[in-house]
């Protein structure tokens, strides 16, 4: 079934969205608002007494107590200025940190099928430039744009209830703004989509070329990729100076509504003085009022222009939030109790989407404690079939069971509790050597990671280090040897002491030196555990319980390696092929 993609949010909703994230502190938020109503109102009175204050003066009374109210009132906004633009501050750096854990929370949960389309780049962006994005919003709604609205909302009755001619000078001001800002933002919006667009395409390269930095300098291509990075911030920059354009045109436009709006202010208010309709302080009061719509203006103008450069990147953080678990969990799933580990397979098929790829009425079955071994040609579906026992991903037919339980009826994190790994990439952390054999049990004390590194056969090398166990292995145990990960995975899995173990091509590509020992590691391992054993070296699977060949996504043989070595089929071939003997001991 084809996914459907998600509606496209318009500004106000995107707008709206970010807002509501504020919710879990709804108290505090509503009190800033209301600070900021109060901050707008005294903003909005300052003109008007230094007006009144004007025309006093002008009379010869007393001006006093009008310069005190004016004086109190404006010391009084800057200490609530300070107080909101603290606290707002606070709660959007809480808040940002908390957006940023549950989308870190979303991405990990999500199938490598969405990190393999979108690239770690681009999900890293999406994380951090949408989490910042959200954090400019909130600082500036808090700050600014309740103040300013509250502002312009008030200023335009009040000024009307004063002289409505030049109230319209005002009102006219604020529709060519938002008509400009509305034109602008029009003539922008597929062109800041585009500029976004670009932006994730940089990172997802970016990520790309820094984590195959030894392939790039291997194989000499510095030159190229770094005209390859050329060419996209090319067309980065082909597609943001046109919007860049347009926002500089608008703030010409805006300049010069200002320009002639305080002009129309002195000039209209020196007729109607003339005339004595009008007098000095509420010529002054009416040129502070311009003044405040201006600049609250371009507060709110500056507001839209940043939010509307910023929707593409909010969207696409929303995006990654919003999307939906590639696996759903059943409602009223259960938790899958303690298993010995009996594993069958009945008619299961799998296709890829958009394609004839796949496996197709697999039938299997794993008694506990066997070791049953998965091999065929490369695309055969060996790695698919086990994938589905973890659940990655749901089979279209047929089902899986262990030890009489459906796994589509039980809780995920409970399948894959009962299942340990080892993957031929180790699959390490950039953090200690303690902390990535934690990962098999979180719990795990100092002792019990020993215990499982001398099981490993990995303590000895680990002592060695500088630091032992404390000791940093860089970025995907870059400071290690092949054969030095891969042990470490297998005391990973120790640690984690599950019932049922997946080796997926654990023993590749290393010297024989290193394959015994990890050999004799993953033997201890496999005691007592149902064991999948993925394999393109006949010889880690020569003492299986029961081998299964599987080829075009089918098993076309099953049964233990010398009668199927012995045959005349696939696997047969595939010894032969080899140059492999039959191992004396399964003879």
């Amino acid at each position: 079934m084809q996914k459907t993609a998600p509606p496209v949010l318009t500004l106000p909703q995107v707008y709206q969205r970010a807002l509501g994230l504020l919710a879990t502190e709804r108290g505090l938020a509503i009190m800033l608002a209301a600070a900021s109503v109060v901050i707008g109102l005294i903003q909005l009175a300052e003109p008007i007494l230094f007006g009144r204050v004007i025309d006093a003066l002008s009379k010869g009374s007393g001006a006093f107590g009008l310069i005190a109210l004016w004086a109190g009132l404006g010391l009084f906004g800057i200490g609530a200025g300070v107080v909101v633009a603290v606290i707002a501050d606070r709660l959007a750096h809480r808040r940002r940190l908390a957006a940023m854990a549950d989308a870190f929370e979303r991405a990990i949960t999500l199938p490598l099928s969405y990190h393999a389309e979108r690239g770690s780049g681009a999900v890293v962006r999406a994380i951090v430039s949408g989490t910042d994005g959200l954090f400019w919003l909130w600082l500036s709604a808090m700050r600014e744009q309740l103040t300013a609205i509250t502002s312009i909302l008030l200023l335009v009755p009040t000024a009307i209830s004063m002289d409505w001619r030049m109230a319209l000078i005002l009102a006219t001001l604020a529709v060519s703004y938002v008509f400009m800002n509305l034109l602008v933002m029009r003539k922008t919006r597929t062109g800041q989509a585009a500029v976004e667009q670009y932006h994730s395409q940089v990172s997802g390269r970016v990520g790309d070329v820094l984590g195959n930095v030894t392939v790039v300098q291997s194989y000499t291509r510095l030159a190229a990729e770094a005209e390859a990075m050329r060419s996209l911030m090319g067309n980065l920059l082909n597609a943001q100076y046109p919007v860049l354009t347009w926002w500089g045109i608008l703030t010409v436009l805006q300049r010069a509504a200002a320009t002639i709006t305080m002009v129309a202010v002195f000039t209209i208010g020196a007729v109607l003085a003339g005339r004595g309709e009008l007098t000095v302080g509420e010529i002054v009061s009416f040129v502070g009022f311009a003044g405040l719509m201006i600049g609250k203006l371009d507060q709110i103008s500056g507001f839209v222009m940043s939010l509307n450069r910023q929707a593409p990147t909010l969207r696409t953080f929303f995006a990654l939030v919003d999307e939906p678990d590639a696996i759903p969990e059943k409602p009223g799933a259960v938790a899958l109790p303690p298993v010995a580990g009996d594993v069958r397979y009945e008619a299961v098929t799998f296709r890829f989407a958009e394609s004839a790829q796949g496996i197709f009425g697999i039938d299997l079955h794993a008694s506990p404690g066997e070791t049953v071994a998965l091999v065929g040609p490369t695309g055969s579906g060996k790695t698919t079939t086990l994938s589905l026992l973890q659940r990655l991903r749901t089979p279209q037919t047929g089902r899986i069971v262990v030890d009489g339980h459906d796994i589509a009826d039980v809780t995920l994190n409970s399948l894959r509790h009962s299942i340990a790994v080892v993957f031929q990439d180790a699959g390490l952390f950039n953090r200690s050597i303690a902390e990535n054999v934690r990962v098999g049990r979180p719990d795990a004390t100092d002792a019990d990671i020993e215990r499982a590194c001398r099981q490993a056969e990995a303590h000895e090398f680990i002592m060695a280090k500088p630091g032992g166990y404390q000791f940093v292995i860089g970025e995907r145990g870059a400071s290690l040897s092949g054969g030095e990960r891969q042990r470490l995975a297998v005391a990973r899995a120790i640690l984690k002491d599950a019932p049922i173990l997946i080796l997926d091509e654990a023993t590749s590509a290393l010297d024989a030196e290193t394959e015994a020992k990890i050999k004799r590691a993953l033997d201890r391992l496999r005691e007592n555990r149902t064991t999948f054993v993925i394999a393109h070296r006949l010889s880690t699977v020569a003492n299986a319980d029961r081998i299964y060949v599987m080829d075009k996504g089918r098993i076309v043989e099953t049964g233990r390696f010398v009668e199927l070595a012995q045959g005349n089929g696939l696997f047969a071939r595939m010894v032969s092929e080899g140059g492999f003997k039959v191992p004396k001991e399964v003879e």
